[in-house]
């Protein structure tokens, strides 16, 4: 299959210059490159569409590039921006470059003989350029008027207040700087990348043909958006990273997990490399019973395993199931800590759960699942308490060191979703 025909049937095209040109060289591999800023020590969903796409295109037999930002990073593109980056140093960003590139090892192939990809920095030919010699050789080639007209130019100056410093104004110089040092030194065709910078690209392209009289070629993918509106990748804790320090990996598997219905399908052809005739029938499934989820669990599970590894989303999938009412036989140390990042935490002291232990009523109020003890009593009675997701009925039942998981948590919980971790200390 052409690999065009693969993001067509994928939804991913958003522009595409010379459409037939670029399906006729991409009938045999060509080099592609996909740029990204390091501004952060990891990459977030966000990223993953264009990064997929370079992963697409390798799957293929083609030659995929990612390009870090070292330089274009300390400048910062406007593109989609109300107001101009935070400036960034030469330390934090090689930090950042060095941090995502452990990340990118897992969506593309370093490693493969055929056709591995590449990192590159394009710090390497921009840090020895002077001003002047970019100005001689690069700045000639485009007038202020073109520059101007691109949208995400247009748009900050169009806002008074916020405007757009000389700074941002120059990136699209520096990315097209890059597109036409990838072709010269690496035979680069294409670049891939949002929506956002079709700007950016086509000033890539023209400068390749005024400087080295070659045709090279750019496409865009959509830009991902919520059915509700909602920005993707964006929950109220925040962004959703890939780095698991960040954002867990339960969480990473819940917002996936949580994905509008209306959006599920959208998002499997989008962000997982199952076949067209596998999304189908999940497709059909999620509108015979969308309550079963399947289509839902798929997505979760091919992405989390995609970024953590099958064993890390095991351990989320456990720690969900738990988090519903789910037994914690057999449950791992890192699983259950997962949950304990996730819902309230409330510490005792150790010695009160020796011998006797703390009366259950008690430590429901402490932990603050029950407004009294009189309250607690009721809930229990009623059915409601569950101790390590096991209900308990007696109410004069308490909780001992022998209750603890792993010598140090009790986990408790009212009706089913209200649960508190205590620790003891």
């Amino acid at each position: 299959m052409n690999i065009l025909e693969e993001m067509d049937g994928r939804g991913l095209v958003a522009d595409c210059t010379d459409r037939v040109e670029l399906a006729k060289r991409t009938a045999s591999p060509i080099t592609l490159y996909c740029g990204f800023d390091p501004t952060a020590e990891s990459l977030h969903v966000g990223n993953l569409v264009p990064l997929l796409g370079l992963r697409r295109f390798q799957l293929l037999g083609h030659h995929p590039i990612a390009l870090a930002g070292g330089a274009t990073g300390s400048i910062g593109d406007p593109s989609g921006k109300t107001a101009e980056r935070q400036l960034l140093t030469k330390d934090v960003l090689d930090h950042n470059i060095a941090s995502v590139k452990l990340q990118l090892a897992k969506l593309l192939d370093f490693d493969t003989k055929l056709n591995p990809a590449r990192l590159l920095d394009n710090m390497s030919w921009t840090a020895g350029v002077s001003f002047l010699d970019f100005l001689r050789e690069i700045g000639k080639h485009f007038s202020v008027n073109q520059m101007v007209a691109k949208e995400s130019v247009r748009a900050r100056m169009e806002d008074r207040e916020v405007g757009i410093s000389y700074t941002e104004f120059s990136y699209m110089l520096l990315q097209a700087f890059d597109y036409y040092v990838l072709s010269r030194d690496h035979n680069c065709e294409l670049q891939i990348g949002g929506s956002d910078q079709w700007g950016n690209i086509t000033a890539g392209i023209e400068l390749t043909r005024k400087k080295l009289g070659r045709t090279v070629y750019g496409l865009t993918l959509p830009l991902i958006t919520n059915t509700d509106g909602s920005k993707f990748g964006k929950t109220a804790a925040g962004a959703i990273w890939l780095d698991p320090k960040r954002t867990s990996v339960y969480r990473f598997y819940q917002f996936w997990i949580n994905t509008d219905d209306r959006d599920v399908i959208r998002y499997l052809k989008f962000f997982t490399f199952f076949s067209r005739e596998d999304i189908m029938a999940l497709e059909a499934k999620h509108t015979a019973n969308p309550g079963a989820r399947e289509a839902h669990k798929a997505l979760a599970k091919s992405v989390t395993d995609l970024i953590h590894g099958e064993n890390a989303t095991q351990e989320a999938m456990r720690a969900s199931e738990i988090l519903f009412g789910g037994k914690l036989d057999g449950i791992s140390e890192s699983t259950f800590n997962e949950i304990v990042g996730e819902v309230p935490t409330k510490e005792i002291e150790k010695s009160r759960l020796d011998g006797l232990g703390t009366p259950l009523v008690e430590l429901l109020v402490h932990a603050g699942l029950c407004s009294s003890k009189g309250q607690a009593r009721k809930d229990i009675e009623g059915g409601g308490i569950n101790v390590n997701n096991v209900r308990e009925a007696n109410v004069a039942r308490a909780v001992t060191a022998n209750d603890l998981l792993f010598g140090k948590h009790v986990l408790l919980r009212k009706g089913k979703k209200n649960y508190t971790v205590i620790k003891a200390v």
